[in-house]
């Protein structure tokens, strides 16, 4: 009994980091973020090898990148998020290209769809802000046929946007039970999600960040990011002042750029699983 009020207590409080996450996301406007990323959903789409024709759902799609990557190859594809309003800049995206896409809210840990119901899932950095990691893993292998490609971009703990998540988490610490979402980027927490389900390949790749300036880049972030925008939200005024010092500290380490402008490359893995037969 012990272990099953456990188990309950757990689920109910990744229940409750779900719900604030959604409203975080909901907070900012990831769109204005997520576009300058389009590249990546690009570079995913032909890792995968994805072929005309081929059902795709794209999980945790934010605005779309990889919802649109997918539809330029004449596939069907299906966009989800929990955040309607992500997914209706997804729709107008789609629409300015004339592009053909299934819009759906959904829940990346309970997708709404039938065991075997596409050839390839894919997601660009958003489920691996799932709070209960095993059971979205699980959702996209149930959805995806034998055979088919999970296709995802993960941030890595040690890059850029690792870094900038361990900053949020100095300044608001994070729900008890958690793991953190960088652990996607790594080839051990992969191979425990998806090894049983399917044989790996993750092939690290950078993604570069180029602002108008470090300056420029907080600005952006911090009014638009929704974990940005929630921690500086939920400090006073002198801890917003320390995390603006500490993400200028951490601009500064990665900058590559000497014009005054930003520059920075953030190592993200480039993750295929080919589902087993």
């Amino acid at each position: 009994m012990q272990n099953i009020s456990a188990a309950n207590e757990l689920a109910s409080g990744l229940e409750a980091v779900k719900a604030r996450q959604q409203a975080a996301w909901a907070s900012g406007d990831y769109a204005v973020i997520g576009t300058s990323l389009q590249i990546v959903g690009e570079s995913l789409l032909e890792a995968m090898d994805i072929r005309s024709g081929q059902k795709v759902l794209d999980v945790a799609a934010g605005n779309g990148n990889a919802t649109l990557a997918a539809a330029r190859r004449w596939c069907e594809v299906t966009s989800t998020d929990y955040v309607p309003a992500l997914l209706e800049r997804g729709r107008a995206r789609a629409q300015a290209d004339g592009l053909n896409v299934k819009f759906q809210p959904a829940d990346a840990e309970a997708l709404p769809f039938a065991n075997n119901e596409f050839d390839a899932v894919v997601s660009t950095f958003g489920v691996m802000f799932t709070p209960n990691q095993d059971l979205a893993a699980a959702e996209m292998l149930r959805v995806c046929k034998p055979g088919g490609k999970i296709g995802m971009a993960n941030w890595t703990p040690d890059g850029f946007v690792g870094q900038l998540f361990k900053i949020i988490g100095k300044h608001i610490p994070p729900a008890a039970g958690v793991k953190p979402a960088s652990l996607w980027g790594t080839e051990a927490r992969l191979a425990e999600l998806f090894s049983s389900g399917g044989t790996i390949v993750a092939t690290p790749e950078v993604f570069n960040f180029r602002y108008r300036s470090p300056s420029h880049w907080i600005e952006v972030f911090r009014s638009w990011y929704g974990p940005v925008h929630k921690a500086f939200a939920a400090l006073p005024e002198p801890q917003q002042q320390v995390l603006e010092s500490d993400l200028q500290e951490l601009i500064a380490r990665f900058n590559r750029a000497e014009d005054g402008t930003m520059v920075v490359p953030s190592n993200y893995l480039e993750v295929v699983v080919t589902v087993l037969k």
